[in-house]
């Protein structure tokens, strides 16, 4: 048995000096775990297997023991090189340490993946839920009814509006608070009824409000909507906390079916965190309470609804890719832990299958007037795993393509998310490289629409080859332990593994696509409308992304990027009953296209690693 094997008992501290923070540790966990326990955010793309370096601290003070199978760790029988950056996944803490975050774990989200095509001030209201007030004749000696029925009676009474809700049933904390709540508000009341339901009691003049939740892989985007106006009142992002035990949905799948006890527990308790801050910050932002949230809609990938619903996903993770569930899902909001109205609902959107997850089924839902009239559309949300429907004569096939984090700064040695200081366009004058970064901040990373943007640079000055090499001798190219790497900035690097890493990305997308394409019939030219969602495809250049194959060759008026589609469908699944149901529609009419066991797939990819 190493040292390292045998049970840590002494309680430690990890203090953080940037973020005013310190925490307690376990010598029995790595420092990366001992971080992402309390919340402290460090980079860890591959979720903490060691294998992609986006993790790296600086421990200033302290001593630390590491990881016999890390490479770049310190010696484990030796004190720690205090110079040295380490990976917090690869080193366990022997004594109180003091460790420095690298910047691009710091630095701030700039983009949250929010804004989208067709965005509106004022929805169009068919709501789930229905609200009304009445006021309520007080209970007598000669009039001593029970308060439902009181309710029930004065909802009874003929109205002006036509479809006057009716109670057929009562959520159990809505009856548990109609008492007091009837009797504080001097007999008067404001109802919400879900169908006949009823769900929620509130004093008169109460909001009514609602929580749409587009769940990225990365971020999460949540809209706050009055359900009696349709107004929009705040919208807001933040990274998905699940990021910390990985950066793409393999990883955290992987932890959920063969971490720890309790392992998919954590995931979901991380996701229902995420949304609860969603709620807090929105309603903060709009002077409401997150309580007076009555109704909540929430899409994501196939992964991501299969862990915030605490549902297996060992066979997801595994050929042929079997959802638990397809269809549309309707569940109490406490019993996800939602720090909203007890009685409120989560309606959870409908999937594709496999992994073309509801997330895309809002994205078909909000472009619909892009692709409704031309006979072939395409429609492509890009992330980690890139979502894909090619529409022709009315048939729908979807595919999901395993683009990896690589497109979204992960696994890129230099990556980042889209922050202040992320190199996001890089450039050539007079054959020498050039960058511009987010917020004009001194380069710290490379946030995703930089990642593409390099390669397509590198490869139109001759420093990357058709084959994806860096060439050498350049005044741009440097080299470190064997590996050449092209310098965008000072610190910043893009290696030649980075550029294996986008060239793997880009020829998942392009062989999806070639795939779907072969099977409507139809060549890429036959391509009317290419629609490009997400907030990645928001920010990409089409003509890097044309340059290095990732789309194909076509007139650019032909492209439309429509920012984050998936949040503006599943804010219109909120106000709307109708839009709820043109969404199961559209998950029923979709084809899923399962590419790992298409014969061609091999083939086409490695054509498509390649530069033409």
């Amino acid at each position: 048995m190493t040292s390292r094997d045998k049970p840590f008992a002494r309680a430690l501290t990890l203090n953080f000096p940037q973020l005013g923070r310190a925490i307690a540790a376990s010598g029995d966990e790595t420092v990366l775990q001992s971080a992402r326990r309390h919340g402290v955010r460090i980079v860890g793309a591959c979720g903490g297997r060691g294998t992609c370096g986006a993790c790296m601290v600086h421990i200033r003070d302290g001593e630390i023991e590491a990881d016999h199978a890390d490479p770049a760790a310190p010696s484990p029988a030796a004190p720690a090189n205090r110079k040295k950056w380490v990976r917090a996944c690869r080193v366990r803490a022997r004594s109180d340490c003091t460790v420095e975050v690298a910047p691009r774990s710091l630095a701030p989200v700039a983009r949250a993946d929010v804004a989208g095509d067709g965005d509106a001030d004022r929805l169009r209201l068919d709501a789930a839920v229905a609200s009304r007030e009445v006021h309520l004749a007080e209970a007598t000696l000669t009039d001593n009814v029970a308060d439902i029925d009181r309710v029930i009676r004065a909802l009874a009474v003929p109205i002006d509006a036509p479809g006057t809700p009716s109670i057929g049933t009562v959520d159990l904390v809505a009856a548990r608070q109609l008492p007091q709540t009837l009797r504080d508000a001097a007999w008067s009341l404001r109802l919400c009824l879900r169908g006949s339901e009823l769900i929620d009691v509130a004093p008169p003049g109460s909001r009514v409000l609602g929580l749409a939740v587009d769940l990225g892989t990365t971020n999460a985007a949540g809209f706050l909507v009055d359900l009696q106006s349709g107004a929009q009142l705040a919208s807001f992002g933040l990274e998905n906390p699940q990021v910390a035990w990985g950066a793409d949905l393999v990883s955290r799948i992987d932890y959920a079916v063969s971490g720890p006890a309790g392992a998919a527990d954590e995931l979901r308790i991380a996701a229902v965190a995420a949304i609860n801050a969603l709620a807090h910050d929105l309603c903060a932002a709009s002077g409401a309470k997150a309580t007076e949230i009555v109704d909540v809609v929430v899409c994501g990938n196939t992964a991501m609804h299969h862990l915030l619903l605490g549902l297996p996903v060992r066979q997801l993770g595994r050929a042929p890719f079997v959802a638990a569930v397809r269809d549309a899902m309707d569940v109490k909001a406490r019993e996800f832990g939602l720090g909203v109205s007890p009685g409120a609902y989560v309606h959870v959107t409908p999937n594709v299958g496999g992994f073309v997850g509801g997330d895309h089924v809002a994205a078909l839902l909000a472009t619909e007037s892009h692709w409704r009239d031309a006979a072939t559309s395409l429609v492509m949300d890009i992330g980690t795993n890139t979502e894909i429907s090619l529409i022709h004569d009315g048939v729908f096939l979807s595919a999901s393509s395993p683009s990896g984090p690589a497109l979204e700064g992960g696994h890129i040695s230099c990556g980042m998310r889209a922050a202040a200081g992320a190199i996001e366009q890089v450039g050539l004058d007079d054959g020498h490289v050039t960058v511009r970064t987010i917020g004009g901040k001194t380069p710290v990373g490379l946030c995703g629409s930089g990642v593409l943007d390099a390669l397509a640079t590198l490869y139109r000055a001759g420093i990357v080859d058709r084959r994806g090499r860096i060439q050498a001798p350049h005044r741009d190219v440097g080299a470190q332990d064997g590996e050449r790497f092209a310098v965008l900035a000072p610190g910043v690097h893009f290696t030649q593994a980075d550029v294996r890493a986008v060239q793997l990305a880009k020829a998942a997308i392009r062989t999806a696509v070639d795939l779907l394409l072969a099977d409507a019939g139809v060549e890429a030219p036959a391509i009317g409308r290419f629609i490009i969602a997400g907030a990645f495809g928001a920010y990409i250049d089409i003509d890097s992304a044309v340059a290095i194959g990732m789309f194909p060759d076509l007139p650019r008026e032909r492209f439309v990027q429509v920012g984050n589609a998936a949040g503006a469908g599943v804010r219109q699944m909120l106000a709307s009953t109708a839009a709820r149901s043109r969404a199961r529609q559209l998950a029923a009419g979709c084809r899923y296209v399962e590419m790992s066991t298409r014969a061609q797939f091999q083939r086409a990819f490695i054509h498509n690693l390649g530069f033409h």
